[in-house]
């Protein structure tokens, strides 16, 4: 074998072996919601951020916290509310005196966007205005304010929450910066067995320490190996194939044409192959199968499969366009 290609699979053995541990961690708070964990993991892993959905008490917060504490990294939580400011998330300038010559001077206090993991909570309570503060941590790494730029430290992630169900008092995301969103992710309702461990676990003394079992470095590391793992020729055309079978205009599927307004765009067929890249390396593995594209397909089109308004009035989601097409590839 060869030496490099031996070092790097030793590599990404150690390092696997550390998400591990950070499942385990996690598991021990969050009982069942593999897939939602999972689906974390590969955001965290390829480099972006993530939406999650899903109606009061199904531990989106918690689930969130649970992650960040399992991670050696700097953690912050907002709270959004109508009333939030956009200084309130990237910070404002502070009026300051030097005391040995009594000049005073403005000083820049960071707001709580600086940090590695963000848990933007109820994203959908908050005026667009700021909204679209978080577009450009989210899309350059760095805030500005008063004309200057202020990078953010890395690895950086957002994670939003948003309540499908509570619809007054709230404000859509709107298409563009859900598309910032590598993946938009529904939480379900637990099963049945899971429901009953659930009330078991949380309504009596026993408590759990949570121990720190990845670095910083160790997930930069991870998302450097991500962009090296192999994906053929094949499986992009395969890629390229769905994300151009999603847009009316270029689809020759009687279904999308008829339920579709706006398909995908070329991001979502970069963030589908990233992803896909991701799940691989979680699972061990070197190199993409059309399983993990597959697997990806759904939270990486979710948000950016925009169906019309005879879809929504029959009931047909985005899901069900994506499923549609899944066999083509």
């Amino acid at each position: 074998m060869d030496k490099d290609l031996a070092s790097i699979e030793q590599e990404v053995h150690i390092l696997t072996e550390k998400l591990t541990n950070l499942k385990k961690e996690i598991g021990k708070v969050i009982i069942g919601q593999e897939e939602t964990i999972e689906q974390l993991l590969i955001t965290f892993l390829a480099g972006g951020h993530a939406l999650l959905e899903g109606v009061p008490g199904l531990a989106k917060t918690l689930m969130i916290r649970t992650l960040a504490q399992a991670v050696d990294l700097k953690f912050k939580r907002i709270q959004f509310t109508p009333d939030l400011m956009p200084s309130d998330i990237i910070g404002t300038e502070i009026l300051e005196e030097d005391h040995s010559t009594g000049k005073k001077f403005f000083k820049f206090n960071k707001g709580p966007i600086f940090a590695n993991i963000v848990l933007a909570d109820e994203i959908n309570r908050t005026p667009p205005k700021t909204q679209a503060a978080l577009l450009e941590a989210m899309q350059e790494f760095e805030v500005t304010y008063a004309n200057k730029t202020y990078k953010l430290d890395r690895p950086f992630l957002i994670l939003a929450t948003q309540n499908p169900i509570e619809q007054s008092g709230t404000f859509v995301l709107p298409e563009a910066q859900q598309d910032r969103f590598l993946l938009y992710i529904k939480i379900g309702y637990p099963s049945e067995s899971e429901e009953t461990t659930v009330l078991k676990n949380t309504t009596g003394v026993r408590t759990h320490t949570l121990h720190k079992v990845i670095s910083g470095e160790d997930i930069l590391r991870l998302q450097h190996l991500v962009r090296e793992v192999p994906i053929s020729d094949d499986l992009i055309t395969s890629v390229s194939t769905l994300i151009r079978a999603t847009r009316p205009e270029t689809t020759t599927d009687s279904y999308v044409k008829e339920w579709v307004n706006w398909g995908a765009g070329p991001r979502a067929g970069q963030a589908m192959i990233l992803t896909a890249k991701a799940r691989a390396l979680i699972n061990g593995r070197l190199s993409v199968t059309l399983d993990d594209l597959k697997h990806v397909a759904l939270p990486v089109l979710r948000h950016r499969i925009i169906v019309n308004f005879r879809a929504e009035s029959e009931g047909i989601t985005s899901d069900d366009v994506t499923n549609q097409l899944l066999h083509i590839m």
